[in-house]
């Protein structure tokens, strides 16, 4: 009796074993295209860079290439003018001056794309050599003295014979809310010492005290569109990244009426992006910086998930009011002068999916066939179909 127990025993373990085995390879057969295509691409990325404000061919008027710098996407010499200047502007058309190597935008998104792919890599792999190059990467752009950024963006998106830099051009670092997200994936790794981690996190504690003090900073928090929306992720995470809580709850309660009762219609409509030249572009911009938000909030305690204003205004409404441009055949109504990016949108729903716990935006996020998405790895859906 006692041989037939332990041989039911050991036969119901290696049972448990082999089926758990099946979950967990199931579970990366499913997410494998996702990661093949993200470790390619951070093969890539290890030669990427070095990134530097020290490349750009001009400077600012400070004088110092240490400052970023940048121009406005829209904005064109006016030709009716001898020197084109003032320029005028071009909603929705993107001067090539934009992404010269005469200024630093460029460089700039490509450092957020390597960063953030390599980083992932690393969290999926724990191959120190994706952590060892996101670092030195990191290290160049933000720490170096030789090659660092002075951390603030008094030239960003200027307007040459209008300006030299303004407030608007802090969108230009909106890629810092994806930064602040990847950097603790780095965490396990030798690459990333103690000092790194002490740099990264007083430049962006510097960084956020310009943001707060500074004229663009002030001129970019009052924006009432994508812009104002991105001013407060960036801030909240800034201020996650750097431990203060405090300013990023008030940032995020102050976000209920500043941006989604101000900026969403109870329609779910946002009335300042359906007025630009790529509408619908914008608008799923927005709702990007709106789910940044309500992520951030999950850590802070702010639920902007589920806000809602009396007449119906919140983030879930904007979710269902661009819900049905999954489908290709659905035309938009309002102006966009390049094709619809529906696998953007797509991402947009996987994470309405997880966080309202709803099976139709999962339906609609994998109607985009996008098995490659990299939102399979940041954002998985486990929920019941």
């Amino acid at each position: 009796m006692k041989r037939f127990f332990f041989v039911f025993v050991a036969f119901v373990s290696v049972t448990f074993v082999f089926v758990a085995f099946v979950f967990v390879a199931a579970g990366a057969v499913a997410q494998s295209p996702a990661r093949d295509a993200l470790l390619q691409q951070a093969d890539r990325d290890l030669n990427a860079g070095p990134f530097s404000v020290m490349h750009k061919k001009l400077a600012p008027s400070s004088g110092d290439k240490h400052d970023y710098m940048s121009v406005g996407p829209y904005w064109w010499p006016d030709p009716t003018k001898p020197d084109g200047l003032p320029y005028i502007r071009k909603d929705g058309v993107i001067n090539p001056d934009r992404t010269s190597a005469a200024t630093d935008n460029d460089e700039f998104k490509k450092l957020f794309s390597a960063v953030g792919t390599l980083a992932l890599a690393y969290r999926e792999t724990g191959s120190e050599k994706y952590a060892e190059h996101a670092t030195a990467l990191l290290r160049a752009w933000f720490l170096d003295p030789a090659t660092r950024m002075n951390p603030n963006l008094n030239f960003g998106q200027a307007v040459p014979g209008r300006n030299e830099g303004r407030g608007t051009g802090i969108i230009d670092t909106a890629g810092l809310v994806d930064l602040a997200r990847a950097l603790p994936w780095l965490e396990k790794s030798k690459a990333w010492s103690d000092a790194d981690r002490a740099g990264i996190k007083q430049w962006f504690a510097t960084y956020l005290d310009w943001l707060e003090t500074s004229k663009n900073g002030k001129e970019e928090r009052e924006a009432t569109n994508n812009h104002g929306t991105w001013y407060d992720a960036q801030v909240v995470a800034l201020a996650l990244a750097t431990g203060q809580d405090a300013l990023a709850k008030k940032t995020l309660e102050a976000a209920k009426q500043k941006r989604v009762a101000a900026e969403i219609e109870p329609n779910g409509s946002m009335p300042r992006e359906l007025e630009r030249t790529k509408s619908f572009g914008y608008s799923t911009m927005n709702l990007r910086a709106f789910m940044e938000l309500a992520s951030l909030g999950d850590r802070a305690g702010v639920d902007l998930w589920n806000y809602q204003t009396a007449d119906g205004r919140g983030i879930r409404k904007a979710v269902d009011y661009l819900a049905p441009y999954m489908d290709p055949s659905k035309q938009w109504e309002h102006e966009q002068i390049e094709p619809m990016n529906r696998t953007e949108l797509a991402t947009l729903m996987r994470r309405a999916a997880i966080a309202y716990k709803e099976p139709r935006y999962e339906t609609l996020a994998e109607s985009a066939h996008a098995a490659t998405n990299r939102m399979e790895l940041l954002w998985p859906y486990t929920g019941v179909k």
